[in-house]
This record gives structure tokens, C-alpha cells and sequence, in this order.
């Protein structure tokens, strides 16, 4: 597989079936066997000969993924915890809805940015050709019967002359902003500082924080269900989801009210890390004694919302296109229309 990276969705998968293989009460080396039977990608065949040839030799299953180097150091380290706690079953039930979650909020992600943009695209194109190629055709008309359009179509129309003077020029520009975004992109060290950039300005206001929010509860809910204690479970969700300052300050302020002895639901609602909805929730299960089971819930609950939030973003964007398209395409016709359906009147 030549360490490519994992998908979401195979880990997801990787993990589920490993926790009800545990459960059914087969060993580590022959669930693997079993799966590395039964895989229909040869690539995963690979990653699971891999762990079983590590298993083998008598590692453990998390030195067996963490030496295949297929495997992100989250899902390594969490499996290491299970371990140690006597808790793996559990944990690898916990990553394998953690990793859907991440695939659920990738696709919602991708939705939300690529068909937009096409469709931006797409209405630009449009406009384009009306004014490039369709109103020239329309003075002609109108210079043949001795008028003149509207001064909105003669303007747009210098706007279309002057566009295919400087197509050459402006496919050039393109090419190379293109390239440069595309560059950015795809240099790690580039990408990464851009990222870095855009979560220290917006990556704890509105929904990117509710977006990082959830993350960090779902980090949390797994540390937990692997047997770490509350303070060592926010710690370690802090330093896998500390994507800026604001972030950071955040959880400092939450670890600081832990250590001061508030509880767990209040210190992470004055944190702004849980609504108030939501630490009553976590309060009553902390009351119960299922503070695990509560946080995650929330985790469930707070991936489910800000899906459903990406999902209404989108659901604006596209009608709202589709409408302003509408209106420019309209008014390019009537400027055009209105004058000549004058002329045609005024002959008849």
C-alpha cells in the first residue's frame, strides 16, 4: 500500500469489526486471521498481513499497528490505553463510531465547498456567453434597423468587447493563480501553514468552533470509554484538537476549573466547549454514574447538529445562486428585449 494513508471510513470499518470479533471471544492474532482471509482489497489484505506478521512476533495489537505506520497516532495511542486498562473492546467500539463520525463530517465538508463552486462556475460561464457571444448578435440587429440597445446593453457589451481582448491575458492570470492555489495545496509544509492560519483567525467562531467542539467531545467520549481518568481524558483530547489559541484557551481554562474542583459538566460549559443543554446532560450522568455513556451521547448528538448546520449552509447556498443567476440572465435579456419589442411595436 506503499503507507498510504487510511480512509476514515476503512478505520471505521477495521475497528468495528476487531471490537465484535473481541467480543465474541477470539483472540487478537486469530480475528485478524480471520479478516485478513476474508478482505476482497488486496491493499488491505497488505495492512492486516502486516498486523498479523506483528502480532505473531508477540507484539501487542497497538505495537503491531503503530509498526505498520498505516495508522494515525490517535488510533494507535487510544488502542494502547484500551490495553492497558483492560478496556480494548470497548475503545475499538468507540474509534470505530469516532472514524464515522470524521467520514460523515468529510462528506458533509466536501458537499458544502465543491458543488457550490461548481455551480458558482457554471453561473459565471453563463453570464459569459450571454454577454461574449449572444449581444453582439443583438447589435447587429439593432444596427441594421437603425437603433440602438439599452445604455445597460451597450455597457455590457464594451464589458464583452474589452473581456475578448484581454481573454489571452486573462487566461493566463487564471492558469497561474491556479497553479499557485494548486501548489499550496498540495506542498504539505505550505497547506499545513495555511490551515494553521485560517484556525488561529476562524477555527473557534461559529461553526467551525461548533465543528472543533464536537471533535474534542468525541476525542474525550473515547479517552474515557479507554479507562483514562476525566482530567487525563480532556488533556489528551486538548492535545489532538488544539488547532489555535482561542482553542487552547479554551481547554486551559477547562483543566484550570477541574483542578480548582468544579465539576466536569460545569467546567466545560464555562469553557464554552458544551452548551448548557448539554452539561446538564453530562451532569445528570455524572449524577448516575454514567458520565461515559452521557459524553458520548453528546459527542453523537453534537456531530449529528453540526452535520445537519452544513447541510442548511448548503441548502441556502444553492437556491440562492440559482436565483441571483436568474436575475442577471433576466436582466441581460430584458435590456435587450425590451428596446427591440419597442421597434418591432413602433413598425407594426
Amino acid at each position: 500500500m506503499g503507507r498510504k494513508r487510511l480512509t476514515n471510513m476503512y478505520m471505521s470499518m477495521l475497528c468495528l469489526e476487531m471490537s465484535m470479533l473481541l467480543q465474541a471471544g477470539i483472540t487478537v492474532n486469530n480475528g485478524v486471521a480471520m479478516m485478513m482471509d476474508d478482505e476482497p482489497d488486496n491493499d488491505g489484505k497488505l495492512v492486516l498481513q502486516n498486523i498479523y506478521d506483528n502480532l505473531e512476533k508477540g507484539e501487542t495489537l497497538s505495537d503491531s499497528l503503530r509498526r505498520g505506520e498505516y495508522f494515525p497516532s490517535y488510533m494507535v495511542n487510544m488502542v494502547e490505553m484500551g490495553e492497558r486498562s483492560g478496556r480494548l473492546t470497548e475503545t475499538l467500539k468507540a474509534l470505530a463510531d469516532h472514524y464515522e463520525r470524521l467520514e460523515r463530517l468529510s462528506v458533509s465538508i466536501k458537499n458544502a465547498t465543491i458543488y457550490p463552486a461548481a455551480l458558482l462556475a457554471m453561473m459565471i460561464v453563463v453570464v459569459l456567453i450571454l454577454i461574449v457571444q449572444v449581444l453582439p448578435i443583438f447589435n447587429d440587429v439593432f444596427g441594421r434597423m437603425g437603433a440602438q440597445m439599452s445604455p445597460l446593453a451597450e455597457q455590457l457589451l464594451q464589458f464583452g468587447a474589452w473581456f475578448r481582448g484581454a481573454s489571452v491575458v486573462i487566461a493566463l492570470v487564471s492558469t497561474v493563480l491556479f497553479a499557485v492555489v494548486f501548489l499550496s495545496w498540495a506542498v504539505p509544509g505550505i497547506r499545513e501553514s495555511i490551515v494553521k492560519s485560517f484556525k488561529n483567525n476562524w477555527g473557534s467562531k461559529g461553526l467551525f468552533g461548533r465543528l472543533a467542539s464536537s471533535q474534542f467531545v468525541s476525542s474525550m467520549s473515547i479517552a474515557m470509554s479507554s479507562g483514562l481518568d476525566i482530567e487525563s481524558s480532556i488533556g489528551l483530547a486538548a492535545s489532538l484538537n488544539s488547532d489555535s489559541k482561542a482553542l487552547n484557551a479554551k481547554y486551559e481554562k477547562c483543566i484550570a476549573e477541574l483542578r480548582e474542583g468544579s465539576k466536569l459538566s460545569d467546567a466545560l460549559k464555562n469553557a464554552e466547549i458544551l452548551s448548557a443543554r448539554d452539561a446538564r446532560m453530562l451532569s445528570l450522568g455524572d449524577v448516575s454514574g454514567l458520565a461515559d455513556s452521557a459524553i458520548a451521547e453528546i459527542a453523537r448528538r453534537s456531530d449529528r447538529s453540526v452535520q445537519d448546520e452544513i447541510a442548511s449552509v448548503v441548502s441556502r447556498i444553492e437556491p440562492t445562486l440559482v436565483i441571483i443567476t436568474s436575475v442577471i440572465v433576466g436582466v441581460i435579456l430584458l435590456s435587450v428585449m425590451l428596446p427591440l419589442i419597442g421597434i418591432m411595436t413602433s413598425i407594426g
